[in-house]
């Protein structure tokens, strides 16, 4: 097998791939397939790297030439593709998708049925369920694939709403908000309210109210609101 197992609880049937590293404190739960290689390439010839006290729930697949940080997790039927590179503190929820490309930043929730590929996410974002992200312009087969729009780049502390769609080459700005259900067409400024297909602004995430009013406004908490709040939503 070839990989690192001290300190690993491994339970049910995983394979295992060589040249795969798992960090201590982790759990992999079975069944699950850990540093297959993608197509062209032999076992262990791409490594997987995942970081400490990862949890890998049943039916996740993780492809060789990947790198994963520590606390990470997945729901069941996970699959991770090759050339992700992922942060500490991700979650990818149950059915999610991510093929090639990817970079995603830290504290980054992506949840259920999402698919994503090619897409630059920044640190604390909040991706939810059945989320899509598109990169192709013309799809199939453009011989151009790969150099063109490519996909979305979502900025520190944005949060998309269920069901929403984003194409290629689009950018949510820092601290913006996607409607449930929007179809983002063009770049989406920081701090915006959009939604709708073609999502258009419709107003600023800091004149939001709380319908409850148990806040001042929604998103008067951390990581989104801290006094002396320094870009990347960490405190200083």
């Amino acid at each position: 097998m070839g990989s690192q197992r001290a300190n690993i609880n491994i339970s049910g049937d995983c394979t295992i791939y060589d040249n795969v590293t798992i960090g201590v404190g982790s759990i992999i739960e079975g069944p699950c397939i850990l540093g297959k290689p993608p197509r062209g390439r032999g076992d262990g010839e791409l490594p997987l790297r995942i970081g400490e006290n990862a949890v890998i729930r049943p039916f996740t697949t993780i492809y060789a030439g990947t790198v994963i940080g520590d606390r990470f997790q997945t729901g069941q039927g996970v699959s991770i593709r090759e050339d992700n590179v992922i942060g500490d503190g991700v979650s990818v929820g149950t059915n999610a998708a991510l093929e090639f490309g990817n970079r995603i930043g830290n504290n980054v929730r992506i949840h259920t049925g999402c698919f994503l590929e090619m897409v630059t996410i920044e640190d604390d974002v909040f991706v939810g369920p059945r989320v899509v992200f598109t990169d192709d312009l013309h799809p199939m087969n453009c011989p151009k694939y790969k150099e063109c729009a490519g996909g979305a780049k979502v900025r520190t502390l944005a949060r998309i709403g269920a069901n929403a769609t984003i194409l290629p080459g689009v950018t949510l700005g820092r601290n913006c908000l996607v409607g449930a259900g929007s179809v983002v067409t063009r770049n989406v400024p920081d701090d915006a309210v959009v939604a709708g297909n073609p999502a258009r602004v419709i107003n600023d995430v800091h004149d939001l109210e709380c319908i409850l009013g148990c806040f001042e406004r929604p998103y008067a908490w951390a990581p989104y609101e801290m006094p002396g709040f320094q870009e990347g939503g960490q405190p200083p």
